[in-house]
């Protein structure tokens, strides 16, 4: 029976899925393999472990795979791509499919169909794929100016409603909490925010999300607040697929939620969700928060090679 590898290579982790026609066979995550993220040493090291692994827990040799499916970011930079078909040339059989990370994203959600992603796990991006393959993108403009939604943008409201906190007399278990998980005291706390490079903003999340599960109001606030921001988002990307699809639009796509955010943090679903069905009361919802993998997956088996040429608009 066929063998069939879907990998998505993130900018931190690489997730690898092994299947037959029918049902998954082994999984593997690992290191990044992305070329521009880290030295060729690191990102072949990465890659042999991640492959053995899969041998190992399948029983099954990698040269027998027949299709390959790999969806990273910067997949048209030459230093990605050649290094990807070399490297995996010399360790699996069969062909290569070479895609970007939202294309497999939205596969994992509507197979090659049309709908809406919104994506929030360090940073966010909301991707949208029109009745005829055409993709579209909202935000993911970077920290600085946009990922709404994102652990970043989460630990970073969180550390100004602590010091809002401060000034406006009210009280919020967030200040005491920032600075206990930095190691600093109170009056420390802005010299710590504001050092270069600055601290990872992501890592508060987790206090942010207990915070906000014990009733702490400014917590509860945030979540809401930076899932109301990539809710608007989500819209901008609908109005984007009424646009491309004129008078071919059928109404609001089907909207589905991936990354580490909005599959651990339920408030900001919810606000996503809330946002949402204010401007479309009843636009469709998938319920569970999807793996990007999954797509990769789909796609090596079912090889649409018309889906490799989507264009893409901003």
């Amino acid at each position: 029976m066929p063998l069939y590898l879907g990998v998505d290579a993130g900018g931190t982790t690489t997730t690898y899925v092994l299947a037959d026609a029918h049902q998954e066979l082994a999984r593997a995550q690992g290191g990044s393999i992305k070329r521009m993220r880290v030295a060729a040493d690191v990102a072949e090291a990465n890659l042999e472990g991640a492959c053995a692994d899969l041998e190992r827990r399948s029983g099954r040799s990698l040269r027998e795979v027949t299709r390959t499916c790999i969806g990273a970011a910067g997949f048209s930079v030459p230093l990605v791509s050649e290094w990807l078909a070399t490297a995996f040339a010399e360790r699996t059989g069969g062909e290569l499919l070479l895609v970007g990370d939202v294309v497999i994203a939205l596969d994992a959600a509507f197979q090659g169909g049309r709908g809406v992603l919104a994506l929030a796990g360090t940073g966010s991006n909301v991707a949208a794929r029109t009745a005829d393959g055409r993709v579209t993108n909202a935000g993911g403009w970077g920290p600085a100016v946009s990922d709404e939604g994102s652990g970043h943008a989460i630990g970073r409201d969180a550390v100004r409603a602590a010091f809002r906190s401060i000034d406006s007399e009210e009280y919020t278990v967030l200040t005491e909490r920032i600075a206990a998980f930095w190691q600093v005291d109170l009056p420390h706390m802005v010299g710590h925010v504001n050092m270069q490079p600055p601290p990872d903003f992501t890592k508060l999340v987790p206090l942010v999300s207990e915070a906000a599960r014990e009733g702490d109001v400014a917590a509860q606030q945030v979540l809401r607040n930076t899932g109301h921001a990539l809710g608007e988002t989500t819209l901008l990307a609908i109005a984007k697929v009424r646009r491309m699809e004129g008078e071919a639009y059928a109404g609001p796509p089907p909207v589905a939620f991936a990354g580490s955010v909005l599959r651990y943090v339920e408030p900001v679903r919810s606000a996503i969700v809330e946002t949402l069905r204010a401007e479309y009361p009843s636009i469709a919802v998938l319920p569970d928060v999807i793996e990007p993998v999954q797509g990769a997956l789909w796609r090596a088996r079912a090889n649409p090679e018309a889906a490799l040429h989507e264009a893409v608009s901003r």
